[in-house]
């Protein structure tokens, strides 16, 4: 219904509204004259005061200013910058509450992207809880920017403006943030902290490397990898560990399988992988960033049967003979039809789609399972507390298998 002009939105307006579900992307939905209100800060029941913040055709965004009637979940958040910086999504969220709500996302995305209705289907979806299970000082990798002051901090949500900091509770607390807040940068610097699993600290300032190690040492089951701290790696420090026990058992390996590793980074997977396999085996790794691809030339430069191919998935796939079975890990983006096509062309036994986007993952799905392949699992990992982000892990296989 169109509205008229007395009865839109206007940014800065305040109005009284209740909470709805939630929404990917962080939000509550609100609704108020039949418009659709994202709100940020709410709790799905609760009775709040919000101050509208963008209008669009569509859709307005807004932030919850006064709590009227709070939820029984509700919660003081741990960190005083909560609903400041834009880092964290859930804060004001009891944690257990933050997965159910990553479960209903989960489920909704899929409903509406994929038209795949995974409860009718029999999954019994979980999101799953990882150490520590308070959700704070988990993440190794983090990247700061730097206000016009010269310290560190978060941009705001929906904003350019850098929220300075003193410490973040999320962060690993081996990486010190207090220390590097209490120094001065400067303002158009970029300032990158990674912390591996054997203890090591790295400061990159705007691509260089100013304190720590170039290469980190990450163990990963009996693995030992280098790698570069600004190549990808898991950002929570148990998510290493967690996504390759999720993929292997349920790869199902035959020690003469040819193996695909899709958007393989340094070669989290393969690392696992190729353990599995005989000399009968083989594994081909596509990865677009050279900087993980030269990391993973040096970590299998010993793997006779590990293959490392740099570029774009879509076009490097082309150039593979045959897969076994398929892992993919692809940016938030996810594959898209075209990678999906292809891989659907070798007729893979199994494929495990490893998601950090639940809507990516939903679209895909639906790709899958036009082509003629099965949903078999899909587990859901609380591998980012305190914020909107979900990984999940996914198993097709084909349907006439």
């Amino acid at each position: 219904m169109e509205l008229n002009a007395q009865e839109r939105l206007k940014i800065g307006e305040v109005i009284q509204v209740e909470i709805g579900p939630v929404a990917h992307g962080g939000h509550f939905v609100a609704r108020h004259n039949n418009q659709v209100i994202f709100v940020r800060h709410g709790i799905t029941g609760e009775i709040a005061k919000i101050k509208i913040t963008a209008v669009t055709s569509k859709i307005a965004h807004a932030d919850v200013i006064e709590v009227i009637t709070p939820a029984s979940t509700r919660v003081i958040p741990p960190c005083s910058y909560a609903g400041k910086c834009g880092g964290c999504d859930f804060q004001h969220v009891q944690i257990d509450r933050q997965r159910e709500f990553k479960r209903n996302i989960i489920l909704e995305q899929f409903l509406r992207i994929g038209k795949i209705d995974l409860l009718q289907m029999g999954f019994d979806l979980k999101v799953e809880a990882i150490e520590p299970l308070d959700g704070l000082h988990w993440r190794t990798r983090m990247e700061f920017a730097v206000s016009n002051g010269g310290r560190i901090g978060f941009y705001g949500a929906r904003s350019n403006d850098v929220v300075e900091i003193n410490d973040c509770l999320i962060a690993d607390s081996r990486m010190n943030v207090s220390i590097l807040a209490n120094r001065t940068w400067k303002s158009d610097a970029r300032v990158e902290v990674a912390v591996s699993s054997t203890g090591e600290v790295s400061v990159v300032r705007s691509g260089r490397s100013i304190s720590g190690p170039t290469q980190l040492i990450e163990q990963v089951g009996g693995s030992s990898l280098k790698i570069s701290p600004n190549a990808f790696w898991q950002s929570h420090k148990l998510a290493p560990t967690t996504l390759v026990e999720a993929v292997i058992s349920r790869l199902e390996i035959k020690k003469s399988d040819h193996i695909c590793d899709l958007y393989s980074g340094v070669g989290l997977f393969t690392s696992a992988i190729v353990n599995e396999i005989s000399d009968l085996g083989f594994l081909t790794l596509i990865e677009s960033d050279k900087t993980a691809v030269a990391d993973a030339r040096k970590i299998f430069a010993n793997r006779m049967n590990v293959k490392i191919l740099q570029g774009l998935v879509a076009q490097q796939l082309s150039i593979v003979k045959r897969a076994d079975l398929i892992v993919l890990d692809p940016p938030r983006t996810g594959a898209g039809e075209v990678v999906v096509k292809q891989m659907v062309k070798f007729k893979p036994r199994k494929i495990i789609y490893v998601a950090c986007d639940p809507a990516a993952l939903a679209r895909d799905s639906k790709t899958l399972l036009d082509l003629g392949y099965k949903l078999d699992h899909i587990s859901g990992y609380d591998l980012f507390p305190m914020t909107q982000h979900i990984e999940c892990v996914a198993g097709f296989s084909p349907a006439n298998g």
